[in-house]
């Protein structure tokens, strides 16, 4: 009885840290912490979300916009790029580092 409990328990909690590895987070010390392996297990959306959060906000900070089109694809190359180097590495870190990469070729905030 008490290891069909615990199995159940186990099985509970597995489907619950599932179940947040699929939620975009929702404030910046929480996105920061995600690797490049749980964003990959997010759904496209959540995902997507998350990236362009924490792009916008390493974007702010060094002072430049993300633009669209091809300065932005290319970012988002870089990104990918990264995050297949080093699955384990913080999304938030890789972005931050594509953008430093680019910096002086993106637009200054105005």
């Amino acid at each position: 009885m008490t290891s069909r409990l615990l199995l159940a328990a186990g099985a509970l909690l597995l489907a619950s840290t599932a179940a947040q590895a699929q939620i975009a987070p929702t404030n910046f010390d929480q996105a920061a912490y995600i690797t490049c392996k749980e964003a990959h297990a997010m759904q496209p959306e959540p995902r997507k979300m998350l990236a362009t959060y924490l792009a916008n906000h390493a974007a702010a900070y060094r002072g430049v916009v993300i633009p669209d089109g091809e300065q932005g694809a290319q970012l988002a190359h870089l990104v990918r790029g990264g995050c297949t180097l080093s699955p384990d590495a913080y999304l938030f870190t890789v972005i931050d580092r594509a953008i430093l990469a680019e910096l002086p070729k993106l637009p200054k905030r105005k």
